[in-house]
């Protein structure tokens, strides 16, 4: 486990400002909305990149503001890793939660050492997303539940039962794999939703992941990479 710190600070939290740090628009707003629904008159910025996020970042540091700054952050933006802006926001006093779909130990464990307060994926639906945020305002750290799950599997010294693997030797994550399976085969972005009980953000992430990793960027040659991969 390398030392993650996997017990984040349990002082209760009521956010006047809420920061989403996020690439793709329709997922940005969602992550928004979910803000507003959680802490009503919550004040928002916005930013799609690290350096974005550095400039939001230099005028809310809130050490002496009661933890009044609350950060979304993804983990994989074009410009660089949110692992940077999670260390940020930790050095300023800004509370950083993670925003993501990877569930993966790596991704974990890295977010928790950076000083992430909380973890959660993008794949609940929007109520319970607001549901997990709500828990900031009773001093228990946002984490969905696979998440908590895998932190006390590691503080057992035990893998989680059916934890994913990381990669494998052609790039991508099994979830990847099958979302490609998925878009090879034709389907749009709800439709694999649908069939993997995924949110069409989740799904969405997952593809903005396969064309940056695979360098497509069209469904035709999605297709040609998932036969290629004898995933047909």
């Amino acid at each position: 486990m390398n030392g993650a710190n996997t017990t984040p600070p349990s002082q209760p939290i009521h956010p006047a400002t809420g920061i989403v740090v996020e690439d793709m628009p329709a997922t940005r707003e969602w992550l928004a909305q979910a803000l507003r629904q959680a802490f009503p008159g919550i004040g928002i910025h916005t930013a799609a990149t690290v350096e974005q996020a550095r400039t939001c970042l230099k005028g809310h540091a809130s050490r002496h503001h009661q933890a009044s700054v609350l950060a979304l952050i993804d983990l994989r933006l074009p410009d660089g890793s949110g692992l940077d802006i999670v260390r940020l926001c930790d050095r300023q006093g800004i509370v950083p939660v993670v925003t993501s779909i990877y569930d993966d130990d790596a991704s974990l464990f890295e977010a928790l050492e950076a000083g992430a307060q909380g973890y959660l994926l993008k794949d609940h639906p929007l109520p319970q997303l607001v549901h997990y945020l709500h828990r900031i305002g009773q001093g228990e750290p946002p984490l969905s539940p696979s998440i908590a799950r895998r932190i006390l599997a590691s503080l057992r010294g035990q893998p989680e039962e059916g934890a994913r693997a990381v990669g494998d030797s052609q790039g991508l994550t099994p979830r990847e794999a099958e979302v490609l399976r998925h878009i090879g085969q034709g389907l749009r972005v709800s439709d694999v939703a649908h069939a993997l009980s995924l949110t069409e953000h989740t799904v969405a992430g997952y593809v903005k992941n396969i064309y940056r990793k695979l360098n497509i960027s069209s469904r035709a040659q999605a297709a040609l990479e998932a036969a290629r991969r004898q995933l047909l």
